[in-house]
């Protein structure tokens, strides 16, 4: 699967991965012209390859023992010639290469050498001096598009197969932008929703865990930009599972603390039995969800990750703020007010 953001050309890009870009330096034989070549006085070690470009009905003998080739390249970026401003594509060979590309310049000197690309010659240059550097350019009457299109290929290598294209889709930003609105519009529907449940449901205690949780969503966008996370549609919708979830623990919670009110303890004896005991319950529920989240990152890609990380970095802070924010915040309340009921 590829994805190209930004693309405005698909053509452009199937042709470029269609290509082999095979990349040989070999030496030009000088003994045997074009024309004898044609007439059948090509040497079995020589073959006859035709130019690119403007040169393509330029043709070329060409020793069939490679030099160096393609295959010996670290890197190769597009620029332009400082003397002429053409259009060039300077190269950088690994150790290996570097040093057979100097044995073969130190004992070509005066000779041309030509850079066959795809058993086209790009380039025939007289070696002038030997090439100690280990790096050099290639010119060949190039546009700007072609030489970094040349770079691309050199850098990436070959696709080992052919290209047959299964399905294309090109998606315009306005659907993107249209997705991305109508993400936010539901996260803020939902948060909207579960803060009026937890007010009507639980009263004060209700706007005890509406703080927790918006605590807790902003220690999550602090964790994912500690991670250099990219937010995603599947991660705003983790983000919106994850406060269904905090939520769900102060649930059990303020649940529990009714339990022990209701079997005689005072308020301030059942608010601490409340936290204590729904604790297991809380840890629970809280590790399966986790596990999956782990098992959809491990076996996921793309935005099922992006899901999955939301989702356990939610369940984490979500139990840090249920267990101790919340609890500091109602510790607070009781040492201001010693209330003598629980307000649920």
């Amino acid at each position: 699967m590829v994805q190209v953001p930004g693309l405005q050309d698909p053509t452009r890009l199937k042709q470029l991965l269609g290509k082999t870009a095979k990349l040989d330096f070999r030496m030009v034989d000088s003994n045997v012209s074009p024309e004898q070549a044609q007439q059948g006085s090509l040497p079995p070690e020589d073959e006859l390859l035709h130019g690119t470009g403007k040169e393509s009905s330029q043709q070329y003998v060409i020793e069939k023992r490679v030099l160096v080739s393609g295959g010996d390249l670290t890197d190769a970026q597009p620029g332009f010639d400082p003397r002429t401003s053409e259009p060039i594509v300077s190269f950088r060979f690994n150790t290996s290469g570097a040093r057979k590309f100097a044995e073969a310049t130190q004992q070509n000197v005066g000779k041309p050498f030509a850079i066959v690309l795809d058993n086209e010659v790009i380039s025939a240059p007289v070696i002038r001096e030997p090439i100690l550097g280990g790096s050099g350019q290639i010119s060949g009457n190039f546009t700007v598009q072609s030489a970094n299109d040349l770079a691309i290929l050199l850098r990436a290598g070959a696709l080992p197969a052919p290209l047959t294209i299964i399905e294309e889709r090109t998606v315009g930003p306005g659907l993107g932008a249209d997705s991305i609105a109508r993400g936010k519009l539901s996260s803020y529907v939902g948060a909207a929703m579960v803060v009026f449940f937890m007010m009507v449901t639980y009263g004060l205690f209700g706007l005890f865990a509406n703080i927790a949780v918006a605590i807790n969503v902003a220690m999550i966008f602090g964790v994912l930009s500690l991670l250099n996370a990219t937010l995603t549609l599947p991660g705003i919708a983790g983000i919106v599972l994850t406060v269904g979830i905090a939520v769900d623990s102060n649930v059990l919670i303020y649940e529990r603390i009714r339990e022990e009110v209701r079997g005689g303890r005072s308020a301030i004896n059942a608010i601490d039995a409340g936290f204590k005991r729904a604790l297991a319950t809380i840890l629970d529920s809280n590790i399966t969800t986790f596990i999956a989240a782990a098992v959809l990152f491990y076996i996921g890609t793309g935005p099922v990750r992006g899901f999955a990380v939301t989702l356990g970095v939610g369940i984490i802070t979500s139990l840090f703020t249920a267990f101790t924010l919340t609890r500091l915040i109602v510790a607070y309340w009781v040492r201001w007010q010693r209330p003598q009921r629980v307000p649920i």
